[in-house]
């Protein structure tokens, strides 16, 4: 089971990524993501990639970092508010992109992990969102039909891992993570800590280490994507 250990992101996407993959990318705004894959993913060149995320991170952290770059052809995101240079990229042209709900893309992926091609949702009816999808009537109420998500390469951001791929993720960073977990052909993992089989407490594992086919442990800056502070009045 050890041979799931990588020493690092490079070693991790080693002989897996090529041009035009479909990429899976965990995390919710920079909460819980795969920091150091994305800059090994970066550093590989791949051109054309397709990145299934909830958003593309800022200008120059996260998925920013792979629009810098132009190597993102296409985005299916939920939430794209924070990145100057996506915003850019899509008002020329230059980027395609595939909105989806937030929970509807939840459920797209979730799907694609438990085999599921299809399934119908409210969500969406009326908008711009169901154009050209189909629809059907339940219970005297109209639905559209969505697809389920899958990629070549998931890859995922956790807390404590072991060395068979057992996950565990901390709070708000357990976001997107594990349903992408399910839905990749290969799943990487990077994570805080790696310990040995049988720490883990198998009632507080979220990811199963059966999805998982390769994982490492790395360091992570945890930028917050916007900081407020409070300012107090004094006498």
């Amino acid at each position: 089971m050890s041979r799931k250990i990588f020493p690092n992101a490079t070693e991790a996407l080693s002989g897996l990524v090529q041009d035009g993959m479909t990429i899976m990318a965990g995390g919710f705004g920079l909460c819980g993501i795969p920091e150091n894959l994305i800059l090994a993913l970066r550093e590989s060149g791949a051109q054309n990639l397709t990145v299934v995320s909830n958003n593309a991170g800022v200008d120059d952290f996260g998925l920013g970092l792979l629009l810098q770059t132009r190597q993102i052809k296409k985005m299916i995101s939920s939430y794209v508010g924070e990145n100057k240079e996506f915003e850019r990229q899509f008002l020329n042209d230059e980027l395609e992109l595939e909105f989806n709900p937030q929970g509807t893309l939840a459920e797209r992926i979730r799907a694609g992990g438990a085999g599921i091609p299809g399934f119908y949702t409210k969500t969406g009816v009326g908008t711009l969102i169901a154009e050209g999808k189909e629809h059907k009537e339940f219970g005297g109420e109209t639905y559209i039909l969505e697809s389920g998500l899958t990629a070549d390469i998931s890859i995922v951001k956790a807390w404590r891992g072991d060395a068979q791929g057992n996950l565990i993720y901390r709070k708000t960073a357990r976001n997107f993570n594990p349903m992408m977990a399910t839905a990749g052909r290969v799943t990487i993992a990077e994570v805080e800590e790696i310990v040995e089989v049988g720490v883990l407490d198998p009632d507080h594992i979220h990811t199963p280490g059966i999805f998982v086919q390769r994982i490492l442990e790395g360091q992570h800056e945890k930028r917050v994507e916007q900081r407020t502070i409070t300012q107090r009045e004094t006498a």
